[in-house]
């Protein structure tokens, strides 16, 4: 009598078990008998917990960890509203008519990140910041012919790489510009001399990875004439600085996490992407819009969808099949409570608390923040007269993580630190008296 997994094997047409890893390259493979017998649900669980004792909860540290997920305070109305039967789907609604609260609330969404970004459509949704780069630079090459694409040298690794995995398939060659080693911004000068006949279009972000906020997009905006512009800013800091669509951005490109969702271990993200009107129809996403039923009543549908496996898929723009619904349910409750002022003071909040960090770190012998002249937001680079790496195994010790390492050359001693509005003033001192042990 042949067993159950012989009889398993022969309906799908396979002779042995190694069959179904054939896909999986040998050199990767590991012996899964190495694992010892099964054990019973109790024995795992225990085994499991035991390993996670090893770990230090974000909550009881006081950290200073930014670099495009941040720990900003989420009211406790945010978590009950999303996480209401009726909002729990990160999927689209397919069935409008009965969908009408969900495609309401995702409505609201986009209208007020219109606000403010100031652009004149908002999508729903991407999976995070860098997918959105990815799509950006995809959706400029629709818009506008060429073969390069211009990032700043100061874009974060991870993001780059992630956005070169788009491009590669589409053919499309990063280049990157230079910035100014003193106020860490864009060095204009260097992206204008780079301006080929290829080029067509370039990312500026503001702030960049060095936490610095751009403040010549103007000029950037003509230097391109008519080649796209994408954006990538923090979208807390628009409810302080100037937004992108006043100074003329194609595309506009953020993180929503910051915006009323956990940084829950890196993830779920919300990518926010928006565009111009006239390019709407170039964008990936969907767009919810307001219409009437048959009644006359007001209503709620999905008005742009053009996915790879809708009917007209031949003509997608992207191939994200899943939505971040439910952390823009999320951002949608957040901003709705906040409000313009509320949003406001929790920007103001941070920016003065960064500012006081700074000056802390400042009064350290040996120590300079923030490096580059340039203005900032809520996060900037500090050097010190240590390895980075060592400050921050001495101070996580004792219950601070620093900040974060940069990739750039040179930043050796430097170190990114972010402030939330759950940064105090006992966090502060606390930071500027564990740096000081730390460099002894």
């Amino acid at each position: 009598m042949t067993s159950d997994t012989e009889q398993m094997l022969a309906a799908m047409g396979m002779r042995s078990v190694d069959e179904l890893f054939a896909d999986i390259p040998k050199e990767v493979r590991q012996d899964i008998s190495a694992l010892g017998k099964g054990r019973c649900e109790q024995e795992v669980r225990a085994r499991i917990e035991k390993i996670l004792a090893k770990n230090r909860p974000a909550g009881s540290m006081s950290s200073f960890l930014g670099g495009g997920s941040y720990g900003f305070y989420v009211p406790a109305a945010v978590k009950s509203i999303a996480g209401r039967s009726e909002f729990l789907t990160s999927y689209t609604p397919y069935q409008p008519e009965t969908s009408q609260g969900l495609l309401q609330v995702l409505f609201e969404y986009q209208s007020m990140m219109c606000e403010l970004t100031g652009m004149d459509v908002i999508n729903n949704s991407l999976y995070d910041y860098a997918t959105g780069l990815g799509e950006a630079a995809l959706m400029a090459a629709r818009l506008k012919p060429g073969k390069i694409f211009l990032v700043p040298e100061t874009i974060s690794q991870p993001r780059h790489s992630v956005m070169e995995n788009y491009c590669k398939g589409a053919g499309i060659i990063l280049q990157k510009y230079s910035y100014d080693r003193t106020t860490g911004q864009a060095d204009i000068g260097d992206l204008g001399a780079k301006l080929a006949p290829e080029v067509f279009g370039a990312l500026v972000e503001s702030p960049n990875c060095l936490g610095v906020l751009e403040s010549g997009q103007g000029e950037i905006r003509e230097l391109l004439g008519d080649r796209i512009l994408v954006a990538g800013v923090n979208a807390l800091s628009l409810a302080a600085v100037r937004p992108p669509g006043e100074y003329g951005a194609d595309i506009v490109i953020s993180e929503g996490q910051m915006l009323g969702n956990f940084t829950n271990f890196g993830g779920p993200m919300l990518g926010i992407m928006g565009c111009k009107k006239a390019h709407v129809r170039k964008m990936p996403g969907r767009v919810i819009g307001l219409t009437s039923d048959a009644d006359g009543r007001m209503a709620f549908c999905m008005t742009l969808q053009t996915r790879e496996q809708h009917i007209r898929r031949e003509k997608a723009t992207s191939n994200i099949c899943s939505n971040e619904a439910l952390t823009t349910v999320a951002t949608a409750a957040y901003l709705a409570l906040k409000g313009g002022s509320g949003l406001r003071e929790t920007a103001y909040t941070a920016m003065d608390r960064a500012r006081n960090l700074a000056e802390a770190i400042s009064a350290v012998r040996g120590c300079k923040a923030p490096v580059f002249s340039g203005p900032y937001f809520n996060e900037f680079v500090a050097s010190f007269p240590a390895e980075s790496g060592n400050i921050i195994e001495k101070m996580s010790e004792k219950g601070v993580i620093p900040g974060v390492e940069l990739a750039l050359a040179g930043m050796e001693k430097n170190l990114l630190v972010a402030v939330t509005d759950m940064t105090t003033e006992a966090d502060i001192q606390n930071y500027a008296s564990n740096l000081k042990e730390a460099l002894r």
